[in-house]
């Protein structure tokens, strides 16, 4: 992939941004559970950052995909894992299929504001009963004159508590489950919607997280997005650019962990040398940065792809499985070489370990991602038939 002087400019001033706006506030932001999305939006709104690849007319820069993709890269420098998967629910999660299938009116009551920073987006699509396995989802979206009333609720929804609207995915008919679902825009200060609770999570601690429920909430049918039954395609479609941006943010944060260990186990001293001169050391530190260099390649490969035009469903897939392993891996090898301080919450090792965790069970679980490429690859096993007993089929 070929990088501009404005993609390089785009990737300083974000690097900028994040190193005076983000960073000096995560700990703080850790510490409290949350961070406060409509201050940090609004301000990254305002410097085009939250609308990149969305159309101009709406407010965005209306630059390709590639330019995204350097963004996520570079969101890997925020110093945690929530803070950035925030930002990426706002600018790939939620909004994509908003900004492909929304007709006028729906995109300029709901992507305009989102692009700007003025409301900060989420996205509902996992129930308890149905995280990976979307088609069983059982959110449903009456019609009801010229409105949906909507009953169910919603899981692990990044962003949740601070919301202005939520992109959900409900059943709006009781046709195949592949093709009964609708995308619909829904405020979050609509009658009936409830925030249960904010979730307590094992990492990604500066991110709020929700369990949200519906009870009979009316919204007008105009705020779906395109085509009534086609919510699952579209969701299908929304997930390969959560995919590429997931395996692109986790580049940087892999390589940032490997370069702290190398600084820190240069000087610290057992045995009367640095624990970066035991060959066991210095060869996996430089066997992972391999690993990173080969993710980085297959996700630069994946978006030239998709810009192209491909179907890079497989590649996608492919690079959020690679980045959910080898993040995990790398965490776990760096804070061996940190000893008793990889323990300690004070340093930032321990912070990514914890966050790196999500990358293999958000946005599609490794099995997921497996079952994907064995479709594409054709070796998934074929359904058995149902088979009559050999008296009844001779009758």
């Amino acid at each position: 992939m070929r990088f501009t002087q404005e993609h390089e400019e785009l990737r300083r001033n974000l690097a900028r941004f994040i190193d005076n706006e983000i960073n000096p506030h995560v700990d703080a932001w850790e510490e409290e559970g949350t961070f406060p999305a409509h201050e940090l939006f609004k301000k990254m709104g305002s410097l085009g950052f939250l609308g990149i690849h969305k159309p101009v007319e709406y407010g965005g820069l209306g630059l390709d995909y590639s330019y995204a993709m350097v963004m996520a890269e570079e969101l890997g420098g925020i110093n945690c894992g929530g803070v950035p998967m925030a930002i990426g629910v706002q600018t790939d999660m939620a909004t994509p299929a908003l900004a492909r299938f929304g007709g006028d009116t729906v995109r300029k009551e709901f992507l305009a504001p989102s692009i700007s920073g003025d409301y900060v987006a989420c996205l509902g699509v996992s129930e308890v009963g149905a995280g990976s396995d979307v088609a069983s989802l059982k959110t449903t979206a009456r019609k009801d004159g010229d409105d949906y009333v909507i009953n169910g609720g919603k899981m692990w929804t990044t962003n949740g508590t601070q919301a202005d609207w939520i992109c959900l995915l409900a059943n709006t008919s009781d046709g195949p489950a592949h093709e009964n679902k609708s995308m619909i825009c829904v405020p979050m200060k609509s009658k009936g919607v409830e925030i249960a609770r904010k979730l307590d999570k094992l990492g990604t601690r500066s991110s709020d997280t929700a369990q949200i429920f519906f009870d009979d909430v009316r919204v007008p049918q105009r705020n779906r997005i395109g085509e009534e039954g086609k919510g699952f395609t579209y969701q299908m479609l929304q997930f390969q650019e959560e995919r590429l941006w997931a395996a692109a943010k986790g580049l940087k944060g892999m390589e940032r962990a490997i370069q702290q260990t190398i600084d820190y186990t240069r000087e610290r001293i057992a045995f009367g040398k640095s624990i970066l001169d035991n060959q066991v050391v210095h060869f996996k530190l430089a066997e992972l940065q391999t690993e990173v260099e080969a993710l980085r390649s297959l996700v630069y490969r994946a978006c030239e792809g998709y810009l192209a035009g491909q179907d890079v469903t497989m590649l996608a897939s492919m690079a959020k499985l690679k980045v959910g392993r080898l993040g995990r891996v790398v965490m776990d090898s760096c804070l061996q070489y940190w000893g008793g301080m990889g323990f300690m919450n004070e340093t930032q090792i321990s912070r990514a370990y914890r966050d790196v965790r999500l990358g293999s069970i958000g946005g599609g679980a490794d099995e997921i991602m497996l079952t994907i490429i064995a479709k594409y690859m054709g070796t998934l096993p074929k359904p058995e038939r149902s088979r009559k007993p050999l008296k009844q089929a001779a009758e």
